[in-house]
């Protein structure tokens, strides 16, 4: 048994947000008693999640933030390898659940190496949708609407890839593929790393790091692809442009020339780049200004890290 103070600790480290407070108490019961068990704890979804001291996000809130980000690229990888998406009983949960527009046809792969590469990753992505669900529990939130068909041509022609009056369909062919899918691996990097210093929770940081790891990986895989064809002017463009919506430093790198490779996008010290959410909102957002919606996710994200930074 607990004493009253920190129980009100624990329940304040667990919570999203004041709403999140309020309803653990009343489906706890423990409104107004001094004590109580471990085991009404266990069932709060995510017992452990810490709010920041500063009055940063909480944990559960920044590992919502992911659970966003990985319900698209699931979304986009699962469609593009077998033509369908995240099944409907893992994207329930806080929020509106939105619908998925774009993809629902298999992209037709030339080359077995990059289709077994979109298999294994997809099924990397689904997995980590799967576990973030469970890591939150009941705190989790639902898939939000999500745009795979009007956003990347917004970023195909932004980047210059098309005039204004084309279209980019990602799943057209192999290489739209990769090019498509280098927009978030980058991102999906910077962001887990951005985001570590955020989370106080051992637990959590140890899960996160991971993520990151096998989501460098998928980079590397992508970035390696696209430079074995020849795609340096493709990539470089998309780089400048995502350089060009998350503010002033330079964040991002291509994959080099046909002379020297850069494989590796990282500083003078060869570590990885940082992207706070808000720089990560912008790009996923394509908008350089404060926003809360837009690009790939037209309705915004579910939780309480939402608004992109202010670069305009």
């Amino acid at each position: 048994m607990f004493g009253k103070n920190v129980v009100v600790d624990m329940i304040n480290r667990s919570a999203e947000n004041e709403a999140d407070r309020r309803k653990f108490l009343k489906t706890a019961g423990v409104a107004g008693l001094g004590v109580v068990g471990t085991a009404a704890l266990s069932g709060a979804g995510l017992p452990t999640a810490s709010a920041d001291t500063a009055g940063g996000p909480s944990d559960a809130a920044i590992l919502n933030f992911a659970l966003n980000l990985e319900y698209l690229e699931a979304e986009f990888y699962l469609n593009a390898y077998y033509g369908w998406g995240v099944p409907t009983a893992a994207t329930d949960g806080v929020g509106t659940r939105g619908k998925v527009t774009g993809g629902g046809r298999k992209v037709n792969f030339k080359s077995r190496a990059i289709a077994n590469y979109a298999r294994e990753i997809a099924g990397d992505e689904s997995n980590h949708v799967l576990f973030l669900r469970k890591a939150l529990g009941s705190a989790a939130v639902a898939r939000p609407a999500i745009d795979l068909k009007a956003s990347f041509t917004a970023a195909a022609r932004a980047a210059g890839l098309i005039s204004k009056t084309q279209t980019f369909d990602p799943f057209a062919n192999e290489n739209n593929f990769l090019l498509a899918a280098f927009i978030f691996e980058d991102v999906g990097v910077t962001a887990y790393k951005g985001a570590a210093p955020l989370i106080d929770n051992k637990t959590y940081l140890d899960a996160a790091a991971g993520i990151l790891a096998v989501e460098a990986y998928h980079a590397g895989i992508v970035r390696t692809s696209l430079y074995s064809k020849g795609l340096y002017s493709a990539v470089e463009r998309i780089s400048d442009a995502r350089d060009s919506l998350d503010g002033k430093a330079d964040k991002d790198r291509g994959i080099g020339s046909s002379r020297t490779a850069n494989l590796v996008p990282a500083d003078k010290n060869s570590i990885a780049y940082s992207r706070t959410p808000g720089q990560v909102l912008n790009i996923v957002y394509l908008n350089p200004a404060k926003v809360s919606k837009g690009g790939f996710f037209p309705s915004g994200l579910n939780g309480a890290v939402k608004t992109s930074d202010d670069n305009a």
